[in-house]
């Protein structure tokens, strides 16, 4: 145990390896910076070419994929279930609606903020009581955090709104684009930036001596604690970043809908979220992304299929569900890795064909 708790004190010091961006010469945060960029360029280039429909989509396409990100962060990087992160999202959505109906003078950014800070403290909270939990036991606490928690606008109705929730008009729009840029275009604009700059961020911490932090304790947390991590101050960490990630996810959804309401946060949406992940990959920040295009467009496509069989209500609300879920099981029965596992698999061996076709020449 002592030669391990070393080696895994090496890792994290002097010892560890350089990252891949590192050794191309480009240091991380400015190889991510110029990522982001180019992505955003992308983005933006495709909003101009869809419909406004599409760009809502492309829009909801990226509040997914920041709180699956912290999901990713928190489950797949440090080995904490939860099974509560869609009640994060239900503070940020909350936050903003409320900013913007009290405090109209604020501008946008600053809701969003706002909203990333109170769920951090909501996360600080629920880490500082998750850390001393395990396995079933936690995700047990972070399922009744995921179902009592909407629960609380039955409870102050004049203030929260009830079961309808709050309404509100965010003009975050510049005066110069009005009549020229349409408000879709505009909001998916605003959700790709603000995500993709945190991914920038997140793409770093994993990137950081702190990543290697967090999957030191999800691998062994005795032999972390013996090279010198506080396991319990990493676990609520992972936890506030997981929580922030999950309330601007939640302000980017009411900034989308206008809207805030405790149906649009039940503990399906904490579920699908967790699914999401495994489907696009534990532990990686692509397969965020995987998940988050998959729980938008095999959903759009189950109804568009449910319209074009005209088949009943029922079955129309219920069929999203359950390719889902045959989706789900298909792609980890075949790729147990999800979706981003099985693009490596397919590189990796694309690779070891082309190294073979060399040799042979």
């Amino acid at each position: 145990m002592a030669g391990k708790s070393t080696a895994l004190r090496d890792r994290l010091t002097a010892g560890t390896p350089a990252p891949p961006a590192t050794r191309a010469g480009m240091p991380p945060l400015v190889r991510h910076l110029l990522l982001a960029l180019a992505a955003l360029a992308v983005i933006v280039a495709l909003t101009f070419v869809v419909d406004p429909f599409t760009n809502v989509r492309l829009a909801t396409v990226g509040y997914y994929l920041i709180a699956v990100a912290g999901l990713t962060l928190l489950t797949g990087f440090n080995g904490q279930v939860s099974l509560g992160h869609g009640a994060f999202m239900f503070i940020g959505a909350y936050t903003v609606a409320l900013l913007v109906l009290h405090v109209p003078s604020l501008p946008f950014w600053a809701d969003l903020l706002l909203a990333a800070a109170a769920s951090g403290v909501a996360g600080t909270l629920a880490g500082a009581a998750a850390a001393r939990l395990h396995g079933p036991y936690l995700a047990g606490a972070t399922l009744a955090l995921a179902v009592g928690l909407p629960a609380v606008t039955q409870r102050f109705p004049e203030l929260l709104g009830g079961s309808n929730g709050l309404a509100f008009t965010v003009n975050s729009r510049p005066a110069a684009l009005a009549g020229t840029i349409p408000t879709p275009q505009w909001q998916a604009w605003v959700v790709w930036t603000t995500v993709l700059l945190a991914l920038v961020v997140l793409a770093n911490l994993t990137r950081s001596r702190f990543g290697r932090t967090l999957r030191a304790v999800r691998d062994d947390e005795v032999s972390a604690e013996l090279a010198g991590i506080h396991i319990g101050r990493t676990k609520i960490l992972a936890f506030v970043l997981s929580a922030v990630c999950g309330g601007l996810a939640g302000g980017l959804q009411a900034f989308l809908l206008g809207t805030a309401a405790p149906g649009s946060f039940t503990p399906v949406l904490s579920l699908s979220l967790l699914a999401a992940m495994v489907l696009g990959g534990i532990g990686s920040m692509w397969g965020a992304l995987w998940g988050a295009l998959a729980l938008v467009y095999f959903q759009a496509w189950s109804e568009d299929l449910t319209h074009a069989l005209e088949l009943g209500t029922d079955i129309a609300n219920n069929l999203p569900l359950a390719v889902y879920g045959v989706v789900l099981i298909v792609v980890v029965l075949a790729f147990p890795q999800g979706i981003q596992g099985g693009v490596r698999a397919l590189r990796t061996r694309l690779s070891r064909l082309r190294r073979t076709e060399e040799g042979h020449r």
